[in-house]
């Protein structure tokens, strides 16, 4: 479980710095460093199979509401992490507001037509900057598996990643806590 948490603080850093690369104004850059030195810089804090997107959505479903993170104004990366010698995959967004932030995993390579399970899930909510509702991943009872990460097409054409998840997360990690059935789709462009 250790291990799981880690992953998230990992993708969690990954959203905050993608929305800060949102943020940032390309003027100020390009005025203040030539193109060379531009490039390397942009290159030095590029992670390898790491994107940022540009366009697209993701949408999840919990509890009967419905909340969307919109590429063209929020953070959603899609990210490759190595940890313990072994890959995941997933998906990390934060919205320009910073009162929402997603991330869900799957074990191994991500290709086009994989159907994985999750490895790891959280949805964290923040109530008119008051209260903060966390959701995260559990083993609903009773179910074999249940939650899968589907991965329709990946890196084709303009097409960062598309698919779909489900997967079942408790509420603020309490013990006996109900599970709820958390659903999502995603379309996102890197070009």
């Amino acid at each position: 479980m250790g291990n799981l948490r880690y992953f998230f603080i990992i993708l969690f850093a990954l959203a905050v710095f993608s929305s800060c690369q949102k943020d940032e104004s390309v003027k100020e850059v390009t005025q203040s460093l030539s193109k060379a030195d531009s490039i390397r810089a942009l290159s030095a804090n590029s992670t390898p199979g790491n994107t940022l997107a540009v366009k697209g959505t993701l949408k999840i479903t919990i509890e009967d509401s419905t909340y969307t993170f919109d590429a063209a104004k929020d953070s959603i990366a899609f990210v490759n992490v190595y940890l313990d010698d072994k890959q995941y995959f997933g998906l990390t967004a934060i919205n320009k507001a910073h009162t929402m932030s997603f991330g869900v995993s799957g074990p191994g390579k991500a290709t086009a037509n994989l159907t994985s399970t999750v490895a790891g899930s959280q949805f964290l909510l923040n109530i008119d900057n008051t209260t903060t509702v966390q959701y995260t991943l559990g083993q609903a009872p009773g179910l074999e598996n249940p939650s899968h990460f589907n991965i329709a097409q990946y890196l084709q054409d303009s097409v960062l990643v598309k698919g779909t998840f489900t997967t079942y997360l408790t509420k603020d990690a309490k013990p006996n806590s109900t599970f709820y059935k958390a659903e999502g789709s995603f379309e996102l462009k890197n070009k």
